[in-house]
């Protein structure tokens, strides 16, 4: 499996934690009652997810910004998905910024520090591309 899905479906399966862990905890999902028969059971647990949704119906309207609907949509359509590069000259921009602020550091030292984390970065994504490159593909019949 790829890392994104990896993290997609622990995301799903963390919610769902979370979910139960509510019910249990506040809502008194095993505690409020003690109940033998299985329709008793159903009831019970029905009653006690409904509440969860109200609660988070309830949240979601005040605490959520994707309830303020188009001002929600106008932010989110602003912001871009950065790549590496643009990820790392930021970070880098950022590093060096602060390092001229404190007057530590000259600019000869600046600009050496900046091509050893540049070399060594570029190293490292080559690197990374040969394994990715030659990693064999298994297949089942």
């Amino acid at each position: 499996m790829a890392d994104e899905e990896i993290v997609r479906i622990y995301g799903k399966r963390w919610d769902i934690e979370v979910f139960f862990k509510m019910l249990k905890h506040y809502l008194n999902l095993e505690r409020e009652v003690q109940l033998r028969d299985y329709d008793e059971l159903i009831g019970h647990i029905t009653i006690t997810m409904c509440r969860y949704i109200f609660l988070a119906y309830e949240q979601r309207c005040h605490d959520d910004p994707r309830t303020l609907g188009s001002l929600f949509y106008a932010c989110s359509d602003e912001l871009q998905d950065l790549n590496l590069i643009e990820a790392l000259n930021r970070i880098l921009s950022l590093a060096i910024d602060k390092v001229r602020a404190t007057g530590i550091a000259t600019e000869d030292a600046i600009h050496t520090i900046l091509e050893t984390v540049m070399a060594t970065a570029l190293d490292l994504l080559k690197k990374s591309q040969k394994i990715f490159q030659f990693k064999p593909v298994i297949t089942t019949n």
